[in-house]
């Protein structure tokens, strides 16, 4: 009776110290992936072809934060309008996973570029150097990788409007945050089309032309369970948006979100096909998927409405009549 007693205290405490454990290592892990004051940034140029004054007006802002940064070698380099041949590009980003001393990885700009590198690169790699890239756009493709690698990216700004802003705007002082290990909660303003529920999972997406691109390949981050998924675009017409949207569905895919953030869609013609504008045209079909939708969230190509996002991070959505909010 005595021993039966003592076995299971001890079974107990075990236990709670198992949680203990696993808590610890995982906040280890996720602390791993924050910065602190005097930890070196890498600049990197994965996508399209940029200049001295942008990769220097980002580091003075984020030298301002505290921070060293090192450019890659062939960040300025130039080869039919990318950063370099793929070979290059490569090397830089692989440089900067490797190098112990750099703790986060920043491109200078997106455009186009980084789909070349994916297919000479690997989740096990992504795995081994779990460092956060910094980007949006074309970086979209990096950071789906991240997301399936397990990893935590952030969908957040880059060289150009750090360089612009200096630091000092709302945006900016968001990815300040984010960077020093504090979790961002959003509260968006309701809007009339948003879909009401709650919902838990893992933050993935960004653009939308991108991350459609890796449908059916190792990065596809849809081919993850329990996802919230974000969304914005700049240039691509409606018609096209309505293609990539129901690409999803014929892949089977739409069970595998638990919400969709519907961010800023800009430079495109409307109305088109009866729709007034993409968020109506989305609505059509998005009401149809029985999990919580919003819309107008500040994510996408304009800088003072693309506000920082962790990706491959779990994440509360809560959609009411009052508004919006989103809590790592």
């Amino acid at each position: 009776m005595l021993f039966s007693k003592f076995f299971r205290i001890f079974a107990i405490n075990m236990k709670k110290a198992s949680l203990i454990i696993l808590m610890f290592c995982w906040m280890q892990v996720l602390s791993a992936q924050f910065l602190c004051k005097g930890d070196t940034i890498a600049i990197i140029s994965p996508s399209s072809a940029t200049d001295t004054m942008t990769i220097n007006g980002g580091i003075a802002t984020l030298e301002s934060w505290g921070y060293r940064c090192v450019v890659a070698p062939h960040a300025l380099a130039e080869y039919h309008g990318f950063a370099g041949t793929i070979d290059e590009r490569l090397s830089d980003l692989l440089w900067a996973l490797r190098e112990p001393s750099i703790k986060a990885v920043m491109c200078s700009r997106g455009g186009d570029g980084v789909a070349h590198l994916l297919s000479r690169l690997s989740l096990d790699t992504l795995r081994q150097y779990p460092k956060p890239i910094i980007g949006f756009s074309d970086v979209t493709a990096l950071l789906c990788a991240e997301a399936r690698a397990g990893v935590k990216g952030i969908h957040g700004s880059m060289c150009h409007a750090l360089k612009t802003y200096e630091g000092t705007d709302t945006v900016s002082q968001a990815l300040r945050h984010i960077l020093q290990g504090d979790l961002p909660t959003y509260r968006v303003a309701p809007h009339p089309l948003n879909i009401e529920g709650r919902a838990e999972g893992i933050v993935v997406g960004g653009n939308m032309s991108v991350f459609n691109d890796l449908a059916g390949s190792d990065f596809d981050p849809l081919l993850m369970d329990d996802v919230i998924l974000f969304i914005e675009d700049t240039g691509e017409s409606m018609t096209k948006v309505d293609r990539m949207l129901h690409n999803i569905e014929v892949r089977g895919l739409q069970h595998h979100l638990r919400a969709v953030i519907v961010g800023q869609f800009t430079k495109y013609k409307h109305p088109e096909n009866g729709f007034d504008d993409m968020y109506a045209m989305l609505h059509e079909y998005l009401q149809h998927y029985a999990i919580p939708v919003c819309y107008d969230f500040p994510v996408g190509h304009a800088h003072l409405r693309n506000f920082p996002l962790i990706t491959g991070a779990k994440a509360t959505l809560e959609i009411t009549k009052d508004g919006v909010v989103l809590q790592y």
